[in-house]
C-alpha cells in the first residue's frame, strides 16, 4: 500500500468527520541550528513545514490545533499560537507549554512534530481511532518502531508534562508508562524521516518528486 501523503491535510478528509474532542498539537519552536534556519518556516513546494504540520493534524480530524513557537514567530490562520519562550531548553519545554495551552474541553491530543513532513494523515486518524477502541496512549510504529505522532489522553496530560524534560519531549512519559501505550502500526501511511540538515531536506524534497509523495495543499 502506498504512503498516505495525499490525504488532503489542510481540511478533514473525505470519510473522516472531525473529532471535536481531539486537538492537535504541533511542536514547532526549535532554531534548526544544524539546517541553518527555524525548520517551521523551511519551504517544500511552496508551503512551509509550519502549514503541512497544521494540515496533517487537521486532515486527521484533530481540532482545533495548537502551534507552540519559539526561534521564529509564526502567523498561521485558524490555530491557537502558544509562544515557549523557554524553547533553548528543548522540546521538553514546549511540550509542557503546548500542553497547557490544549482548550479545557478536549478528551485527547495528538502531538505532532513540524521536522517530519512525510507523515501522513492516515496515520492521525489511526490513532484516534485506537483512542477510539479504548486506547489512552497511542504511538505511531513504522515497521514495529515506535516514532510520531503521538497521542496521549488528558488524564496523562499532567504526568506527560511532568516527565518532559530537555529534548525528551514524550518519550520519558512513554517510557516510564509501558503499560498504557498502544502500538499503531503505520508504516503504510508514511514515513517518519527528520528533516535536521540541508542534505535531508534535498532528500525528502527529491523522495517527494520522484515518488509522487507531493504533500497536499491546504
Amino acid at each position: 500500500m502506498e504512503p498516505d501523503l495525499a490525504a488532503e491535510p489542510g481540511d478533514t478528509a473525505p470519510g473522516f468527520a472531525e473529532h471535536s474532542r481531539i486537538a492537535g498539537l504541533l511542536l514547532a519552536a526549535g532554531e534548526g541550528s544544524r539546517l541553518g534556519q527555524p525548520k517551521a518556516l523551511v519551504e517544500i513546494a511552496g508551503r512551509t513545514l509550519a502549514e503541512r504540520g497544521v494540515g496533517l493534524l487537521r486532515g486527521g480530524g484533530a481540532q482545533p490545533v495548537v502551534v507552540v513557537t519559539g526561534a521564529a514567530p509564526l502567523t498561521l490562520p485558524g490555530v491557537i499560537t502558544a509562544h515557549n519562550p523557554d524553547w533553548r531548553s528543548g522540546m521538553g519545554s514546549s511540550l509542557r507549554v503546548g500542553l497547557a495551552t490544549l482548550p479545557p474541553d478536549k478528551d485527547a491530543v495528538v502531538i505532532a512534530l513540524v521536522d517530519q513532513p512525510l507523515v501522513g494523515a492516515e496515520a492521525i486518524r489511526r490513532l484516534i481511532a485506537a483512542f477510539a477502541a479504548g486506547a489512552s496512549v497511542a504511538v505511531a510504529c513504522y515497521q514495529g518502531k515506535p516514532r510520531n505522532p503521538v497521542l496521549i489522553a488528558r488524564e496523562h496530560w499532567a504526568e506527560a508534562a511532568a516527565a518532559a524534560e530537555g529534548d525528551a519531549g514524550a518519550r520519558t512519559f512513554l517510557r516510564a508508562r509501558p503499560e498504557l501505550v498502544t502500538a499503531v502500526e503505520c508504516g503504510d501511511t508514511g514515513l517518519p524521516d527528520d528533516l535536521d540538515t540541508p542534505g535531508d531536506l534535498a532528500r525528502i524534497t527529491t523522495l517527494m518528486g520522484e515518488e509522487g509523495l507531493a504533500l497536499p495543499q491546504e
